[in-house]
């Protein structure tokens, strides 16, 4: 919508469009208040966004040379909007939130000979949509989930004209955590060719400028974040009904690098029996572990006495190895060295409660990343009534001196707009409204590899990998993409690696990325046979930078009216909770009377003639049925097809065009 159509007046007017302000938009919207969501960005979704491979190039580029915005005409045009018993709050045009960026590139710089490599007979792993069903009940604390898989059978159709592949997988799977005496059977794939006939593989060089031609394939975050199975955000998307706005993908494996070794965390029953890294003795110790763990509040005399001390020191009274201290407290509990044992119990409870909701680990993930989040709760914004702009900010707010409260706000085209309320990204917040600047700094790397940091049957997974420091800080948190989470191209991997700030991203991080991978010395350079880097994945580009964390501020670390809602940037946690419940927390400051994002009707419900009530679904389920709310994920353990069209160059705007009804 051009600024001069805009309307004059709003009830909520919200500035930025990350995570936390998407989703107060959409609560606001559904509500019945008129929101005016505005963005200076050409995107959605701000420091959470996701670009293709040639939009982050162009978006570095962008970034490097941002300027402060700020003429004497638009400063003299703005002010005078004012009138006498009003004054002015002036906002930031330019984001600080991003520092320190560096980029470098390691693929060969050679053009792309036209000259195909023969293909090989690989075997490709295919993205399965599978139904989950959340049963809730509110007389009780417990939920049951159900998730079905049964590759016996599976049906995959043919992709349809939008690049899409329907699949239908089902298989009965009910998990309850609590009962971890239940035994688990551990299938073993079928191995699909003959050991007299293998597969020969060819691996072509990947250069350059086959990043560039195939860079559409690419969705790379600037924040790296997994979904907990029971987080914050999955209830979210449960309760509200905008996960039918998205696809999801199971995290696959959970790994730990010891001794500059990758291997994998036994976290599940099942896995725990079927893991060969670990002594018969030292599955029942932490078997015995785990099962105090999910209900230790039951049992305070066993750990009251380490209450204030370090969660390490709980362990080693507990009798772990230091095998399995490693593994609780890096890669389960995933907290600090200098945690105490509370929070170690709470963290590892947690873990062990989000497992077997909709997979064998507690992670979820996004297809084509996780800034399609952002836009799902723009889009239910979007669907009940809210206006967007993009490309277009406000230059000030008008304050009633009586009140000492926001009235209207000025954009950049000179508009004056009436609002009750302002919610806006930190980052638009000058340095004289703020009462404290301390903040932390995130460390982040964004690696283009060739190949997965541990090989298997299966590759295509999405792993996350805990590297343990050796100083009291958090360890290095490492998300790996694979292609079918339709965020990088087939035969590269997409790396995060992320950590709380110490120095700038590249001092932190280089380390790391020199102890797991390939770093060449001059681009293209491959390491030569028998070299202990020739084990390692190679790295084809990376990106180095920091990111802000404005997580610890709140209301009394700014100078501003009571009803200006300052939303703080992504913090360095795993999940998202921090965020959903920040955006919680200000919609019921904005209206404490309503309900946070009730669920949106289904589409088939809605009746537009007016005639009847409408009808409001779970929002998981697209039969309409009330009683089992269902989102539909990926799975990553299934069996590939040879003509698997899942490309994301034929991706489809989630943000703009619904879901296909069954």
């Amino acid at each position: 919508m051009a600024a001069e159509e805009l309307p004059s007046q709003f009830d909520v007017v919200i500035l930025g469009t990350g995570l936390t302000e998407s989703v107060i938009a959409a609560a606001c919207s559904r509500v019945g208040q008129s929101v005016l969501h505005l963005d200076r960005r050409i995107y959605y979704a701000g420091n959470w966004a996701s670009f293709t491979f040639n939009g982050l190039l162009s978006w570095i580029e962008d970034y490097k040379n941002q300027e402060e915005v700020k003429t004497a005409e638009s400063e003299q045009e703005w002010r005078s909007l004012i009138e006498e018993e009003e004054d002015v709050i002036p906002l930031s045009s330019v984001d600080t939130a991003i520092s320190n960026l560096e980029v470098f590139c390691y693929a060969s710089e050679e053009e792309e000979k036209e000259e195909e490599t023969k293909p090989s007979s690989t075997i490709s792993q295919p993205v399965n949509a599978a139904t989950i069903s959340d049963e809730t009940n509110d007389d009780s604390t417990e939920a049951q989930d159900t998730i079905t898989t049964d590759a016996s059978t599976e049906a995959v159709k043919a992709p349809n004209a939008e690049g899409e592949v329907s699949e239908q997988i089902k298989d009965h799977h009910t998990s309850e955590i609590s009962d971890l005496s239940q035994s688990q059977e551990v299938e073993e794939q079928q191995p699909i060719s003959s050991p007299a006939d293998p597969p020969v593989e060819v691996k072509k060089k990947i250069t350059y400028q086959k990043l560039l031609k195939e860079g559409r394939r690419f969705n790379i975050d600037l924040v790296s974040k997994l979904m907990y199975s029971r987080g914050a955000l999955v209830d979210l998307l449960i309760k509200s009904n905008v996960s039918r706005y998205a696809e999801f993908k199971n995290i696959g494996r959970i790994l730990t690098c010891r001794n500059d070794k990758v291997e994998q965390v036994p976290c599940s029953r099942a896995d725990v029996f079927a893991s060969k890294q670990l002594t018969v003795i030292e599955k029942r110790m932490l078997m015995k572990f785990l099962t105090f763990c999910l209900d230790y509040e039951q049992h305070p005399e066993e750990y009251q006495e380490y209450s204030e001390k370090p969660f390490r020191e709980f362990l080693k009274v507990q009798k772990l190895t230091e095998n399995l201290q490693d593994f609780v407290l890096h890669s389960i509990a995933m907290v600090t060295q200098e945690s105490l044992t509370e929070e170690g119990l709470k963290a590892t409870q947690h873990f062990l409660r989000c497992l077997g909701r909709y997979g064998n680990t507690p992670f979820l993930f996004p297809l084509y990343g996780l800034g399609e989040i952002p836009q799902c709760f723009c889009r239910m914004c979007a669907v009940f009534g809210g206006i967007y702009c993009l490309r277009h900010s406000v230059q000030c707010l008008v304050v009633d001196k009586a009140s000492n409260k926001v009235k209207a706000v000025i954009d950049t085209r000179g508009q004056r707009i009436s609002c009750s309320h302002f919610v806006v990204e930190d980052s638009y917040i000058r340095d004289e409204q703020r009462r404290s600047t301390a903040h932390g700094q995130i460390s982040r790397a964004v690696l283009i590899t060739d190949r997965s940091v541990l090989t298997s049957d299966s590759d295509q997974q999405i792993s996350l990998v805990t590297i343990p420091v050796d100083s009291s800080a958090s360890a290095v948190r490492m998300v790996e993409l694979c292609s079918s989470s339709m965020t990088c191209m087939p035969g590269t991997y997409l790396v995060h690696l992320t950590c709380s700030s110490s120095g700038t991203a590249q001092e932190d991080l280089a380390p790391v990325v020199s102890r797991l991978f390939h770093v060449p010395t001059v681009p293209g350079e491959e390491p030569s046979e028998g070299m202990e880097e020739s084990s390692k994945p190679s790295v084809l580009w990376v990106m180095y930078f920091n990111m802000k964390d404005t997580s610890t501020l709140d209301n009394s670390s700014y100078s501003l009216p009571s009803n200006v809602h300052v939303c703080t940037g992504p913090d360095s946690g795993l999940g998202s909770d921090y965020s959903i419940k920040l955006a919680e927390s200000v919609f019921h400051q904005i209206l404490p009377d309503e309900d946070f994002c009730p669920p949106a009707p289904n589409p088939e419900d809605i009746i537009y003639d007016g005639e009847g009530p409408q009808a409001e679904g779970s929002g998981f389920d697209q039969t309409g049925n009330t009683e089992d709310e269902k989102l539909q994920t990926q799975e990553d353990e299934s069996a590939a097809s040879p003509t698997d069209a899942s490309d994301p160059a034929e991706k489809t705007d989630t943000s703009q065009t619904p879901p296909t009804e069954e």
